[in-house]
C-alpha cells in the first residue's frame, strides 16, 4: 500500500529515518544513522510526534498556548539531535515535526517521502522492554513498508564506530 521507493534513482538520495523522543536511548538511533548516513552518502531525518493530550481544551485558548509550547519544546529537542547529528558525522538532518499517533504519523511520513530507505530505531535496556514503538514494530514488520533497524540502547560511541 505504501509509495514505491525511489531512494536510489537519479535525483533522489536514500534517507535513514530516525524518531525522536526523549528516551535515552534515542541519542543511539540519532548516532547510528548519523554515521550510516555520513558513510553512504545518504541523508538522514528526524520526525518527532507531538501526541495529542486533550483536543477538547479550548477554554480562553488553552489549546493553542499548548500546542505552540510543545512545539517550542519539539524544536528545542530537535536541535539538540541535530547538533549530535552534525557533530557525530557532520551531517545536518532534516526535521518533521507532526501531531497525532506516533505509529499512525511514521507511517503517513514514509508513505510521503519516497527517498526514505530505512527506519532507525533504539530499543531501550531497561526491564520494560525495549519500548512500545520497538515493540509495536515488530509486531508488525512483516508488512513494514521499508527495513527497520534496531540499534541496541546500550552500545556505545565507539561500538557503533566500528559498525557504522
Amino acid at each position: 500500500m505504501s509509495s514505491k521507493r525511489r531512494s536510489y534513482e537519479a535525483g533522489h538520495k536514500p534517507k535513514y529515518l530516525v524518531i525522536i523522543d526523549e528516551s535515552p536511548e534515542c541519542d543511539r538511533a540519532v548516532y547510528y544513522a548519523s554515521r550510516r548516513a555520513a558513510r553512504t552518502g545518504a541523508g538522514m531525518l528526524m520526525l518527532l510526534v507531538i501526541e495529542p493530550h486533550d483536543r477538547h481544551q479550548q477554554w480562553l485558548g488553552v489549546a493553542d498556548i499548548m500546542k505552540a509550547e510543545a512545539q517550542e519544546a519539539a524544536n528545542a529537542i530537535l536541535d539538540r539531535f541535530a547538533s549530535r547529528a552534525n557533530g557525530a558525522a557532520g551531517i545536518t538532518p532534516e526535521r518533521v515535526i507532526r501531531d497525532g499517533d506516533k505509529a499512525q504519523e511514521i507511517l503517513t511520513l514514509i508513505d510521503e517521502d519516497e527517498d526514505i530507505a530505512i527506519l532507525v530505531l533504539a530499543a531501550g535496556t531497561g526491564t520494560e522492554g525495549p519500548g512500545p514503538l520497538v515493540s509495536n514494530i515488530g509486531k508488525t514488520a512483516g508488512t513494514f513498508p521499508i527495513p527497520v533497524a534496531i540499534v541496541p540502547g546500550h552500545l556505545s560511541d565507539e561500538d557503533l564506530d566500528a559498525m557504522s
